[in-house]
C-alpha cells in the first residue's frame, strides 16, 4: 500500500451527492488527510437529496443546477469538480458548467465506464480537455444515497485513472493526490482497458445478480421460492438491490464489451448445461475446482499487502 500524499483543496464542488460524492466528501473532511479551507458545494437534480446532504454536515453548501447565480458562484474558484452522477448525464453537465468553469479548475468523474465518458468530455468541453481527467473510483455499497456515505468507504480500495493526451501531468497528480487522501490506491489505464476489465468483474456480474431475481419473480411459484431463499441467495443477488439507473447507463454505455463478456458466459454455461444433461460428474468437478482454486486465490491476494500489483500513483 502506497503512503497517503498530502492533498490541500479550498473548494470541492460535487454533482451528485450520494453514495459515492458523499464518501468522498467525508473522507477528505474527516479522515484528516487532506488541508486548506475544505469547503465542498454539493449540486444536484433533487434538492431534498442536497439538502439531506447538507443537514447531515457532509457538504457546507448547495447551488442548484438550474440556476445561473448558483451555478456560478458554486463553481467561482474551485479547486475541484467531482461529476458523481449516472454517466449518461456527463455530457448534459459539462454543457451546463462550462461557461462557468474557471481555467485553473480540474474537473474529474466517477463513472463505472471511461470510453463514452471521455467521448461525452470531448464533445462537451473541445478545446477545454485538457481540464478533464477521467477517473472511476471502484468501491460501493448496495445502499446509495448521501445516507449511505462513508469516510472510510475508500479505504485499500482501487482508483483507476484515464489519463488523456491533453491532460497537464500536474492536473493528474491532482486527482491522484485527491484519491490517496481518501486511503485509496491509485492505477492508471486506458479507457479501453479500463472497460473490458470492468465489463468483467463488475458489470457481468450485476447483469446476472438482476437476471436472477428477475428468473425467480417471473416463475409462478416466485414466493415460495422467495420463502426458502437463503445465505446463497443472498450473497450472489447482493448487487441486485443497486441503483436501477446507474446500472442501466453502464449497461448502455459499455454495451461492446459487456457482450463479449455475457456471450462467453453463455458459452460457459452451455458447456455446464451439456454436462449436467450427460450426467459428467468429472466434467463438472474439474470446473467447480477450477473456479474454487482461483477464488481462493484471488481472496488471499486481496487479504494480503496490495505492492505486486505495479507501482501505484
Amino acid at each position: 500500500m502506497t503512503d497517503v500524499a498530502a492533498f490541500s483543496f479550498n473548494k470541492l464542488v460535487i454533482f451528485g451527492v450520494g453514495l459515492i460524492g458523499g464518501s468522498l466528501a467525508r473522507a477528505l473532511r474527516e479522515r484528516g488527510e487532506a488541508h486548506g479551507a475544505r469547503m465542498v458545494v454539493g449540486v444536484g437534480r433533487n434538492p431534498a437529496s442536497t439538502a439531506r446532504a447538507l443537514e447531515l454536515g457532509v457538504i457546507d453548501a448547495t447551488a442548484a443546477l438550474g440556476d445561473d447565480a448558483e451555478l456560478r458562484a458554486a463553481l467561482a474558484g474551485a479547486d475541484m469538480v467531482l461529476l458523481a452522477a449516472p454517466v449518461a448525464q456527463t455530457q448534459p453537465l459539462l454543457e451546463r458548467i462550462v461557461p462557468f468553469l474557471d481555467p485553473a479548475t480540474i474537473v474529474t468523474d466517477a463513472g463505472s465506464t471511461k470510453s463514452d465518458v471521455v467521448a461525452s468530455a470531448r464533445a462537451a468541453l473541445g478545446g477545454r480537455i485538457g481540464q478533464f481527467v477521467p477517473a472511476h473510483p471502484i468501491a460501493g455499497r448496495e445502499s446509495s444515497g448521501v445516507d449511505a456515505a462513508l469516510p472510510d468507504l475508500y479505504v485499500g480500495r482501487n482508483v483507476v485513472l484515464c489519463p488523456l493526451p491533453e491532460n497537464p501531468p500536474e492536473a493528474v497528480e491532482r486527482v491522484a493526490a485527491m484519491w490517496r487522501a481518501t486511503g485509496a490506491l491509485v492505477r492508471d489505464m486506458t479507457a479501453a482497458q479500463h472497460d473490458r476489465v470492468l465489463a468483467s468483474v463488475s458489470h457481468l456480474p450485476h447483469v446476472l445478480s438482476f437476471a436472477l431475481v428477475e428468473q425467480i419473480l417471473n416463475s409462478p411459484d416466485a414466493a415460495l421460492k422467495f420463502s426458502f431463499a437463503a445465505g446463497g441467495f443472498r450473497d450472489f443477488t447482493r448487487i441486485a438491490a443497486s441503483s436501477p439507473e446507474m446500472w442501466r447507463d453502464i449497461c448502455v454505455a459499455n454495451r461492446d464489451a459487456l457482450l463479449e463478456e455475457l456471450d462467453a458466459y453463455t458459452a460457459v454455461l452451455a458447456g455446464l448445461r451439456t454436462a449436467i444433461e450427460n450426467g459428467d460428474g468429472a466434467a463438472l468437478e474439474a470446473v467447480f475446482a477450477r473456479s474454487r482454486m482461483a477464488r481462493t486465490e484471488w481472496q488471499e491476494q486481496r487479504a494480503a499487502p496490495d505492492d505486486s500489483v505495479g507501482p501505484a500513483k
